[in-house]
């Protein structure tokens, strides 16, 4: 994929600022994209969008395919006659400040279940059974999935009865029949998002936004995926992993980092033509314009650790699909609109893929300070066609890094951008876009310059992230000229 020279910011929906306890798709979204449109910005790049399960992590859905129900407005179900104002009045009211998942999740799918109550008399039928056609490649797996969690009060699929758990056909068929109306609560929900996410893309498209999604490399244990797609995961006979997803000791964790995700039978993936994998990408697609393809090294080779362990100590590298992934993909697409999550550690193998497919990769200009004028994360040392960002959502606040930087690497810092920290984020920001990058992004808490309190995630911290919200009115007229301007000084202003 060639970029053109261009600037963006990373903000996650639920981030949005909105009075329903989280960001949703509703006129406050909208307004970003105008906002971020004035600023001269041609990137809004995103999380995964799908529904949360463990920990509330985008990382961790419940479907690779689906969206996520919590980011469907109330105020557009209003609008279209599926709630009423006394309902969106007698929301409860919640902390602006960050998500309270606990109390927003049942709060706002009793919306969603109003409003499926009501579909029937709203004229939507037809369009929801042409909507359920198009999808029908996960959603009935999908939506039965779900409704089997909900009669099981939210309890793993594994832990279902046996003939549940393996998919036996006449049960599964049986429960189908008898969870229809459950079933078809889930269908309507992802209509409700698909629809109004259409309206966001729409609008993007109009003001000359281009979307950067994101695509995870694996999936959780706990999804309709697997469950669904038991032959093409590492399982045992009762659907547990026998080996499971990681990454070695890093910058963020001296013991590796344990994610836990049951890891993929590459062989049966290859013996279908990667079919799934096309399937995937292709609803992705459908959402964004360009994928960031989440640890893009695990393609090369990935690091597997024994079910069981209790960290990712004890792994080892496994060879990962490769080139004829990535030739799977390029004969499916007719060119490949990705970015390559190429962080961690990286061997040649990694960029030798990378380049053989011209995928641009990544730059943390976060890390750029910790080892002298050979780090590649230095700005001198970019190449073009790569994608530089202040920090992602892995990554502390500019402002949070640099007040707990150590002294060394805060001094390095400040002689080689030239600067004495008093502004220290966007220091940073103006030397991601005054780099040689083809892409240039940062986080919104970086143009707010927001400290620690701010972060988005703690890398195998498994509770209390992804909460952050921006105030309303945070992005003021003052900033978006600052941003315009820059964006204009350093040749990625959008055409738009």
């Amino acid at each position: 994929m060639q970029l053109t020279r261009s600037s963006g910011i990373l903000l996650h929906p639920t981030s949005l600022p909105g009075p329903y306890g989280v960001g949703d798709l509703g006129p406050a979204a909208h307004h970003w994209i105008e906002i971020l449109a004035a600023s001269g910005s041609g990137v809004w790049q995103l999380l995964p969008l799908g529904p949360t399960g463990y920990g509330d992590s985008p990382y961790q859905c419940f479907s690779a395919f689906a969206g996520n129900p919590l980011l469907v407005s109330p105020e557009f179900l209003a609008e279209d006659g599926l709630l009423s104002r006394d309902d969106l009045i007698r929301f409860p009211s919640f902390n602006e400040r960050e998500v309270d998942y606990g109390a927003v999740i049942p709060a706002k799918l009793a919306l969603l279940d109003m409003a499926y109550r009501r579909s029937a008399r709203s004229g939507l039928s037809e369009e929801v059974a042409v909507f359920r056609t198009e999808q029908a490649t996960w959603i009935e797996d999908y939506s039965l999935f779900m409704a089997l969690k909900d009669i099981h009060r939210g309890r793993p699929w594994w832990t279902w009865e046996p003939e549940l758990r393996d998919r036996e056909e006449t049960t599964i068929e049986r429960v189908r029949g008898r969870l229809e109306d459950l079933v078809d609560s889930h269908v309507f929900r992802q209509f409700l998002f698909a629809r109004q996410w259409k309206k966001i893309r729409d609008s993007a498209a109009g003001h000359g936004i281009r979307i950067v999604g994101d695509a995870p490399i694996f999936v959780a244990e706990d999804s309709a995926d697997v469950w669904s797609n038991r032959d093409l995961f590492h399982l045992d006979e009762k659907g547990r992993p026998t080996v499971v997803a990681g990454v070695p000791p890093d910058y963020f964790s001296a013991t590796g980092q344990l994610w836990g995700n049951p890891l993929y039978r590459w062989d049966l993936h290859a013996a279908t033509g990667y079919r799934w994998w096309l399937d995937r990408m292709q609803a992705v697609l459908d959402l964004v314009d360009v994928v960031r393809l989440d640890h893009f090294r695990g393609f090369a080779g990935y690091w597997e650790v024994p079910a069981g362990e209790e960290t990712a100590i004890n792994g080892r590298w496994v060879e990962g699909p490769g080139v004829e992934f990535l030739e799977a993909l390029a004969g499916e697409f007719s060119e490949l609109p990705i970015i390559a999550e190429d962080l961690g550690d990286i061997t040649p193998d990694v960029i030798e893929l990378r380049d053989r497919f011209e995928l641009p990769g990544m730059k943390i200009l976060q890390f750029a300070f910790d080892s002298g004028e050979e780090n590649d994360f230095l700005p001198h040392r970019f190449p073009e066609h790569c994608v530089v960002y202040t920090g992602t959502h892995d990554n502390d606040t500019t402002r949070g890094w640099f007040d707990s930087a150590d002294e060394s690497d805060r001094k390095y810092a400040l002689e080689y951008l030239g600067v004495d920290g008093s502004d220290y984020a966007w220091d940073l920001i103006e030397a991601a876009w005054k780099s040689r990058a083809a892409w240039a992004i940062t986080t919104m808490q970086d143009i707010l310059s927001l400290g620690s309190e701010a972060r988005m995630n703690f890398p195998s911290v498994p509770a209390g992230n992804w909460r952050w919200r921006m105030q309303p009115g945070a992005f003021t007229d003052e900033l978006q000229t600052r941003l315009r301007s820059l964006n204009q000084n350093t040749g990625r202003l959008s055409s738009a």
